[in-house]
């Protein structure tokens, strides 16, 4: 218990005079042991910044941090439980498995002052590494994998971003399957997204879902061309667009002998004359052939 200190009634101190060199070389020895002292103290370390915002969603094996106000001793680093539970001084296990960290910081508030440990006490909660929230990114990004939501990064193009991006064969084309109750899927086309300004389908994602993102869509062109090979289809990509993809025709082209092989839904592939203005679609195979003459 600290002892305080003060001035008894009828008691008398006497304040010892010094001489001047007395008093400087006091000062001295001060100002040296004050320099010592703070050489020997290390600042501590700062703390990492929490990942998550106040609306955060903790979940088992997710890491957070209890700061009690004016408080310092009763901080608290730790991993939640299965059960979602986390040790905390004092108070011992208290559940805070599917709230917010705004929500969880008033739950070990409240804890706190029913327990009568503390008169007024003020805590804060917040996340700074995520396990139970997290996405599955697959096909061809960048780095496919999981990635953690939340509060600031949840919508589809943020994690994309996680991710990478699409790869160089990747498709404009997301596919996302969500399993919260009834399973369905939903495509959204990011290219298009963009070039409306339709940021609705930018859509926030829930734990459990799945981004895939397929291949994109190609076409072929052989023939009388300057560059046959295959081609990443465009949208409203026509005959002319593809051919001008390929290097445009060669000087022995015949322009008015251009067909299209297109694999039909029963499996079958017909062979379709083609004009300039036809559009492309995936997989067609554009073959070029050369003048008898």
């Amino acid at each position: 218990m600290p002892r305080y200190l003060g001035s008894m009634p009828n008691q008398k101190f006497i304040r010892p005079s010094l001489t001047l060199r007395a008093r400087a070389a006091l000062i001295a020895l001060l100002s040296c042991a004050g320099s010592a002292i703070a050489a020997d103290v290390q600042a501590p370390a700062p703390a990492p910044p929490p990942v998550q915002s106040a609306q955060a969603i903790l979940g088992p094996g997710d890491t957070v941090r209890v700061v009690v106000l004016e408080n310092p001793e009763l901080t608290t680093e730790a991993r939640l439980s299965v059960q979602g539970t986390i040790g905390l001084p004092l108070i011992g296990e208290v559940s805070v498995g599917n709230r917010s960290t705004m929500d969880a910081a008033n739950v070990i508030t409240e804890t706190y002052r029913k327990g009568r440990y503390l008169r007024d006490p003020r805590v804060s909660v917040s996340l700074i590494e995520t396990r139970s929230q997290r996405v599955l990114v697959l096909g061809h990004v960048v780095k496919p994998g999981q990635y953690p939501l939340d509060g600031s990064s949840d919508r589809l193009t943020d994690i994309l971003a996680l991710a990478g991006g699409r790869a160089e064969n990747g498709s404009d084309s997301v596919v996302v399957t969500r399993r919260d109750g009834e399973p369905h899927r939903m495509e959204v086309d990011i290219a298009k997204m963009y070039r409306d300004g339709d940021l609705t389908r930018d859509i926030h994602l829930q734990t459990g879902d799945v981004i895939f993102v397929p291949e994109a869509p190609v076409f072929y062109v052989y023939g009388a061309v300057q560059r046959a090979g295959v081609y990443r289809l465009e949208p409203t990509t026509t005959v002319r667009a593809a051919l001008s993809v390929g290097g445009g025709l060669t000087p022995k082209a015949s322009q008015r002998s251009i067909r299209i092989h297109r694999k039909m839904p029963d499996g079958s592939t017909r062979e379709l004359s083609a004009r300039l203005t036809d559009a492309i679609e995936a997989n067609d195979v554009i073959f070029v052939k050369e003048r008898l003459f």
